[in-house]
């Protein structure tokens, strides 16, 4: 009975190691595609839409809106991430443009994939990407920096009580999920 006992425990450790392990490789390969699908699918965490656009509405003068960004790094990235500057006074209407830099000090080329978040989740639907890093993955060699670029327009329809928009990226390695042929390829 005690040897079936110790054979019942060492198949329940095995199963557990075995989820353990598929669960820290499998996970971060899925993070981010379906991050995307269930922000898209439910609206939540204030996912900011794609590209923008530009239609000429007009710059409000009269207003002026505070946009911060904030950068944030997964933590399985290895990069450095930051907005070039943290906050940008704005008047709804105009293009506005900034920067974010990032370096992979790593010694071998990577891959990244920036995902936006904005706050206040009612602002999303009046904050406009024209251009954006975030809209394509961003190779980047060994030892490389570079200055990533995000153009935006403030909706003149921004209701009159915001007055400040937060706008977080964070940054995922997705190096081996670009390796890797996808189903559809094969």
């Amino acid at each position: 009975m005690a040897e079936q006992q110790q054979t019942s425990i060492s198949k329940t450790v095995i199963k557990l190691v075995a989820t353990v392990v598929f669960m820290l490789f499998f996970v971060p390969l899925v993070m981010v595609p379906l991050y995307n699908v269930l922000c898209e699918q439910l609206g939540i965490n204030g996912k900011t839409g794609g590209r923008y656009e530009v239609v000429e509405a007009g710059v409000d003068t009269s207003r002026t809106v505070t946009v911060q960004f904030v950068a944030t790094i997964n933590d399985q990235m290895p990069w450095q991430f930051r907005p070039t500057v943290t906050e940008l006074k704005v008047h709804p209407g105009a293009i506005n443009s900034t920067v974010f830099y990032a370096k992979n000090p790593r010694d071998y080329n990577m891959v990244a994939q920036a995902i936006p978040s904005l706050t206040p989740g009612r602002a999303t639907q009046y904050f406009h990407k024209t251009e954006c890093f975030c809209f394509n993955q961003q190779p980047l060699a060994g030892g490389a920096e570079t200055e990533m670029p995000l153009q935006f327009i403030v909706d003149r329809d921004l209701p009159a009580d915001i007055k400040t928009i937060t706008l977080s990226y964070t940054i995922f390695d997705v190096t081996e999920m670009v390796k890797k042929p996808s189903v559809a390829s094969r």
